[in-house]
């Protein structure tokens, strides 16, 4: 895992802060350019390899993440050893839940990654002081909520392909920058776990994967490189 300390102006916006993609986000995006050079002498820029745990379940964490690069899957382990995928998470996302030291569940890069982590009782004060932040915060966890509530349905109503057109959906639209027209990225999940996510076989999904790509809905290349000539059309096949 490489490491390297956060470099801090002298003034104004630490030099890391700039062009780092949770700047704007939802703890970073609350905070004063004071606080911000707190928080940059005490933050750790963390280089994930893929399939390496970040959070554990169940383990008392002393610190929380900005996810600067990657995808991050959080996953639910249930008392007998079996797991379930029960969300994805894209940069600039917010790992970790204020004031709550045991984690609920663990949190694993699914690519290569790259995380910014954060003393927990520096921000958990920074929280208590600053209204911004608590807002932000609240407003984040209610888009949470309401996406938990979005994916009930995907996974309760829709059909087997417009749980997969979903959640190429949710990939293409957080995981890459997309142009006007087109987006590409690679499948952060195996067709195992795809089918882990979506309660499908992992044949129904190599079937609906091969299905979308005949209807020219999606390319995929070296097997996990999917483009999506047209997003339309792949939104399309989730209200279909």
């Amino acid at each position: 895992m490489d490491v390297a300390r956060s470099k801090v102006s002298e003034a104004g916006t630490p030099v890391a802060c700039r062009s780092c993609q949770a700047r704007h986000g939802v703890v970073c995006g609350a905070l004063s350019s004071s606080q911000l050079r707190e928080l940059g002498r005490h933050s750790l820029r963390r280089k994930v390899d893929a399939g390496s745990e970040i959070v554990a379940q169940g383990s008392e964490s002393s610190f929380y993440s900005n996810i600067m690069r990657g995808v991050v899957k959080l996953c639910k382990v249930m008392p007998d050893g079996r797991q379930q995928i029960v969300g994805l998470q894209f940069a600039p996302d917010f790992v970790g839940r204020p004031f709550v030291r045991e984690s609920t569940l663990s949190a694993e890069a699914a690519t290569d990654a790259e995380i910014c982590v954060v003393p927990r009782n520096l921000l958990d004060r920074m929280i208590s002081e600053t209204r911004e932040l608590q807002r932000s915060l609240h407003d984040q966890a209610l888009k949470e909520l309401d996406a938990a509530r979005e994916w009930m349905l995907t996974l309760g109503r829709r059909t087997a392909e417009e749980k997969v057109a979903s959640l190429l959906h949710l990939i293409a639209t957080h995981a890459e920058p997309q142009t006007a027209t087109s987006t590409a990225f690679d499948l952060p999940l195996s067709r195992a776990e795809i089918a882990d996510f979506l309660g499908l076989t992992i044949e129904t999904v190599s079937r609906q994967l091969t299905r979308l790509r005949k209807e020219g809905v999606i390319r995929i290349e070296n097997i996990r490189h999917i483009v999506v000539p047209g997003m339309d059309e792949l939104e399309k096949k989730i209200s279909a």
